[in-house]
Parts: C-alpha cells; sequence; structure tokens
C-alpha cells in the first residue's frame, strides 16, 4: 500500500513537486502521467525513501519514508528507464548478485532466482550472457531483479520503452499478473495504450501537482463530459417524434441514425431502447462513441496551459 499528503519537493527556488496526495491499495496500479520534468521521478525518488520531503508525508508498504527509509527500500522493487543490466553476466549470475545486495541467505537466493527466472519465462536463458538476450528478455529480467526480494510495492519507470510489440506484450502480461498476486504497484508512462489496459487509477501531474486523478471512467466523464452514443437504423425511420429521458441531449439527426448525449446511461439507455421498440424502429446498432485516455490527456494539458496563458 502506498499513500501520501501533501507530498511536496522543494530544490532552492525550484517546487518540483507540490501537494500530492495518492492512496494505492493492495492489488491496484496506479499510473502516473505527465510530461517529462512535471514530477514523476521526484515523486518516485521520494516513495522509493531516496529523497526525503520537504513537506508532507509518504507511507509505503507502512513505513514512513523519512523515519523508516532502510524498511521502505527493503519493501519496494524499482524497475529503473535504464535498467544498468550487466551485460557480461549470465542471468543467473545476476540475481544472485542481487539477492546479496539484499543480504539473502544462499539458499533463498538459489530459490529466488530460480522461482523468478521460471516465473518470467527465462528458465532457458539463466546461463545464458545477458547481452545475448532479446530486448523483452532484458527488461523482463530486470523485472525479476526488482522482484528478487519479493517486496509488497513495485514503482515501474517506463517498464515497455523502445521495446518491439511483442516483447512489450509479454512484460504487459506480467505486470497484470504481478497485480493479481495483490502487489501495489505505480507505472510512470507516455504509452497510453498500455496505460489505459493496465491501471486501476490513473493520476495526471502536471508543474508538480496533481491535475487529475481517478478511473479512467471518472477521468472520461470529468474532462469529457457525458457519454455520446449513436444509434443507427435498418432503414430509414422518422425519429422526429421520438420523446427522449430527460438527461438525454439530441446531438444530430439522420434519415438513418441519430446521436445522444447521455447523463445517466445505466438508466435512461434501456428506455432510449424500450422507446424505440415500441415504434417498431428496425434498431441495427447502439453503440457509445469511442473515447481514449489520450483525448482526456490532451485536453486536460492544454485546458492547464490554457489557465497558465490567462493567468
Amino acid at each position: 500500500m502506498i499513500e501520501t499528503h501533501d507530498l511536496s519537493k522543494q530544490f532552492n527556488d525550484f517546487l518540483a513537486v507540490d501537494g500530492v496526495n495518492l492512496s494505492v491499495q493492495a492489488g491496484q496500479i496506479l499510473a502516473l502521467l505527465g510530461q517529462n520534468g512535471a514530477g514523476k521521478t521526484t515523486t518516485v525518488r521520494m516513495l522509493t525513501a531516496l529523497l526525503h520531503p520537504t513537506r508532507g508525508w509518504a507511507r509505503v508498504a507502512g513505513y514512513d519514508v523519512v523515519k523508516n527509509g532502510n524498511d521502505v527500500r527493503a519493501s519496494v522493487g524499482v524497475l529503473t528507464e535504464q535498467h544498468g543490466l550487466y551485460m557480461r553476466m549470465t542471468a543467473i549470475e545476476y540475481l544472485d548478485f542481487f539477492g546479496q545486495v539484499y543480504s539473502l541467505s544462499p539458499e533463498l537466493r538459489k530459490s529466488r532466482s530460480n522461482h523468478l527466472l521460471e516465473y518470467f519465462g527465462l528458465a532457458e536463458a539463466a546461463h545464458r550472457r545477458i547481452g545475448e538476450d532479446s530486448k523483452g528478455m532484458r527488461q523482463k529480467l530486470a523485472l525479476a531483479r526488482a522482484m528478487m526480494h519479493d517486496p509488497g510495492v513495485l514503482l515501474l519507470d517506463e517498464p515497455t520503452s523502445a521495446m518491439d510489440p511483442e516483447s512489450a506484450r509479454l512484460v504487459r502480461d506480467e505486470i497484470a499478473r504481478l497485480k493479481s498476486s495483490k502487489r501495489t504497484i505505480v507505472i510512470c508512462s507516455h504509452n497510453l495504450t498500455e496505460v489505459e489496459a493496465l491501471a486501476d487509477q490513473i493520476a495526471i501531474i502536471y508543474r508538480g501537482r496533481i491535475l487529475l486523478q481517478g478511473t479512467l471512467e471518472e477521468l472520461k466523464r470529468h474532462v469529457l463530459g457525458s457519454p455520446e452514443y449513436e444509434i443507427k437504423f435498418a432503414d430509414s425511420w422518422d425519429s422526429s417524434g421520438l420523446e427522449l429521458p430527460n438527461d438525454v441531449k439530441l446531438l444530430s439527426r439522420t434519415a438513418t441514425s441519430f446521436k445522444v448525449r447521455v447523463e445517466r446511461p445505466q438508466e435512461s439507455n434501456p428506455q432510449i431502447l424500450k422507446s424505440l421498440f415500441a415504434t417498431s424502429a428496425s434498431v441495427m446498432t447502439f453503440q457509445e462513441e469511442p473515447r481514449t485516455l489520450e483525448q482526456v490527456y490532451l485536453k486536460a494539458m492544454a485546458e492547464a496551459k490554457g489557465r497558465e496563458n490567462v493567468q
């Protein structure tokens, strides 16, 4: 579990992180989105007890990042964008080395190394030099290293950066599998499609402050408004006399379709369909207009910059 309150970091006159409040439960993935320099890396460094906050507090796996720094670091696995693999080592040597860094016993180092190599599908590459592995295999090995001491919290920076689609899919599958083991996971990523697939919660950070935070559906509604639907008919049909619920706004109409914005879809969509069927309309499709995280992110960032220009 990760909790922060008013988490802030100032470097001389520069406020890098300003009042960040987060709550990530076990078995959840939080995606932290933002431009380069927005404060993501500084936030992660405070969560790993590598930097002390100037103001506010953070608890990771139940430990205070200032008072219990060693306990925090022992409870966290970190995957950085530049993972520092030792290319002349074999995979088994590499994991054993980091097991020593975490003060694991020889027996535990051996069992953890073998387990992780098997878990990530790297057992056949255990005795091959890392430099001979593919990018996807190296990324999985770096993730295995982050798991070597069996941490309850994972902080992953650009986990699929510069990877081919197949390797990226393998790593995404592993992250989803780790989530199912009740770990708390924070991902920093510019890959919005990946975030849509993985994240339970999303936080957008801009100039050190959280602009928006919530589930993808909550962010869509907050930034883009209520969902829109297009209803298409098999034949031409006059919809001018159709009565719509009070929370439904007609956006456009043609002879074979119309579009509406619906405030309360769960309540109103069945009513719309009931009204259509009562008039013997030949409904062919009733689909929500696609809305993506990219649309949410770009609009949120544009609005934030617009507010700055006004000021």
